[in-house]
């Protein structure tokens, strides 16, 4: 595993979602489930996320079409607190949700709406 790239993916991991959101994860890991968590940070964080042609707000954004779309709430959600940390505005969840909703069905709009006020609130 490069090191490098995965230093850089946990940089930019955490600032995404987190510093205790990360520790907690990384701290909750094995000897069977830290091989993954570490590709996955080099991988997805380092990687794609580490490519700054795209900035963090647009590739959040991005992640709440494609996540939701997959209908995967649980990340849904963390994908949506991290948006909002990187600027993406009720009004773009909004609209996020309604191409959610246009392409992949009412039914999976409803649950990101759900999802949204819930995460949502925790800013009020």
């Amino acid at each position: 595993m490069d090191k490098s790239l995965f230093e850089k993916g946990l940089k930019i991991r955490k600032r995404v979602l987190g510093s205790d959101y990360v520790e907690k994860n990384i701290n909750e890991d094995d000897e069977f489930t830290f091989p993954f968590q570490e590709a996955m940070t080099s991988w997805c964080w380092g990687f794609g996320w580490g490519d700054n042609s795209i900035d963090l707000k647009t590739r959040s954004m991005m992640n709440l079409a494609m996540i939701g779309a997959l209908g995967k709430m649980n990340e849904w959600r963390t994908h949506c607190r991290a948006a909002i940390n990187n600027g993406v505005t009720r009004e773009e969840l909004r609209a996020i949700i309604h191409v959610v909703g246009i392409y992949c069905g009412v039914p999976q709009a409803i649950e990101c709406f759900r999802a949204a006020k819930e995460i949502l609130s925790e800013f009020d």
